[in-house]
């Protein structure tokens, strides 16, 4: 740990939803969900007005309709726009210092004491400031929240605590203040698992667990995790800031409170730990093709076991499926207490996985009308939103169109100029003509081959 709160974290404030709003001004001030729109498709990123209604990442985008209000947006990912906005804001960061670690497509640590700023409070409290002006400006109106502290742990933890658009500048000597009273959930390596363990024996905040020995951590919870732990809670953490690093494997692990035998409760973790790694990888822009499942037996022995696809994924529904083939040639009969999965040999986003994940379910009955001017409540591929000119939409959505024509995908028509898919279905599509330097703007309906309308690159912000 340092003396000087040299250590920024900045997160991008629900990036993906951001992004969307920005570039689709009907949407602005509206619950916007980026996921997997088809029947097992996850949440990617929740708007802060669809998270009120307790719609959040890696749920299932049914979950999330069941939660959200009627005119609630449910939107494609567009990960080229999220790059582009991405590229931007790492820049910015790399005018800092030259020690940027960019941990995935929306968020960073960066190294001050690398670049010769004031490194007291005030000075890096007026830095932090300027930066997130910066970022706001340059991205077009998308916030970013900053923390900074004398270690990763504290400015990671640091930017959590105000969002969205939050500033916390920890001051060295205080970091054992701003951690007791918070959850021990707040760490990471505090799963629902150890938090409950700790639970039981009377650990909520992180104040209690530093309060433990750590021999008696170490005897709870194994060496690694139970020093782990320890320096953890007392604020213990030199990691350096280390720039360039290369993204190696995803993965997602659970040890649970006793071992569990019960091969249809082990697939239920099974999926869980599949939607954590499949988030993670599409929030970094990444798909794998080695998919591994670790298994750690009562006596610590651990096993894993891999496959490998002949096409990269990110897709949680393909990574669980191989991860079940993968658990059925491992014997649980005397309990498991950890299970993992990870996925390796990555590459940027595929779009092939994309189009795949994303693939409609079946013909569904269309909702009642929306009002003017409202997203429409939620139906797979349904239009996001309405305008007083739009036209009838169908009774049913039909089979979707082109791969271009997914809710959310921007678009051109040779006539009406740039917009963004709205829905699609029996054959036809229809458009939102806005961007995020106009208003709301018009609705129009078009037969999904109708050769004036193009799939197009995301649009210029600036």
């Amino acid at each position: 740990m340092r003396d000087t709160a040299s250590i920024l974290h900045v997160d991008l404030d629900a990036m993906f939803a951001s992004v969307e709003q920005r570039d689709k001004p009907s949407l602005r001030g509206r619950p916007v969900v980026v996921g997997g729109i088809g029947g097992r498709g996850v949440v990617a990123t929740a708007s802060y007005e669809a998270r009120a209604y307790g719609a959040r990442s890696a749920m299932p985008v049914a979950e999330a309709r069941r939660r959200c209000p009627p005119g609630t947006a449910f939107l494609a990912p567009r990960f080229a726009a999220y790059r582009n906005t991405s590229r931007v804001v790492m820049d910015l960061l790399a005018e800092l210092s030259p020690l940027v670690e960019a941990v995935s497509i929306d968020e960073a640590y960066i190294d001050l004491a690398a670049a010769g700023h004031d490194l007291t409070v005030a000075g890096v409290t007026a830095l932090a400031t300027r930066l997130k002006a910066g970022i706001a400006a340059a991205t077009g109106g998308v916030t970013g929240s900053v923390g900074a502290g004398t270690s990763k742990l504290i400015a990671k933890i640091g930017s959590d605590l105000h969002k969205p658009d939050g500033l916390t500048v920890v001051a060295p000597g205080t970091e054992r203040d701003l951690l007791g009273p918070l959850p021990v959930t707040r760490l990471s390596g505090v799963g629902p698992a150890t938090a409950e363990r700790l639970r039981r024996t009377g650990v909520h905040t992180i104040a209690d667990l530093a309060a433990v020995g750590r021999d008696d951590l170490v005897d709870r919870f194994g060496q690694a995790h139970g020093a782990g732990l320890f320096r953890l809670a007392h604020a213990d953490d030199d990691r350096p800031v280390v720039a360039e690093r290369e993204t190696k494997s995803v993965s997602a692990e659970e040890t649970f409170a006793t071992d569990i035998a019960d091969r249809t409760r082990l697939a239920t973790e099974l999926g869980l730990l599949a939607t954590q790694v499949g988030g993670r990888l599409r929030a970094a822009g990444l798909s794998g093709r080695t998919i591994t499942l670790k298994a750690r037996y009562f006596d610590f022995t651990t096993i894993t076991r891999s496959t490998t696809r002949g096409q990269p994924t990110d897709d949680a529904q393909s990574i669980l499926q191989a991860a079940r083939r993968l658990l059925a040639d491992i014997d649980v009969t005397g309990g498991l207490r950890l299970l993992g999965v990870g996925v390796s040999g990555l590459s940027e986003f595929a779009q092939d996985d994309l189009l795949s994940l994303l693939e409609p379910p079946a013909p569904q009955p269309s909702p009642a009308s929306p009002a003017p001017d409202a997203p429409a409540s939620p139906a797979p591929d349904a239009p996001a939103s309405a305008a007083p000119d739009a036209p009838p939409e169908p009774e049913r959505p039909g089979p979707a169109g082109p791969p271009g024509w997914r809710t959310g995908a921007d678009v051109r028509h040779d006539e009406y100029g740039p917009g963004w898919v709205w829905g699609s279905g029996l054959d036809r599509v229809t458009v939102r003509f806005e961007g995020p330097r106009t208003g709301p703007g018009p609705v129009r309906t078009f037969a999904a081959d109708d050769p004036r309308l193009h799939p197009a690159d995301p649009p210029d912000w600036t």
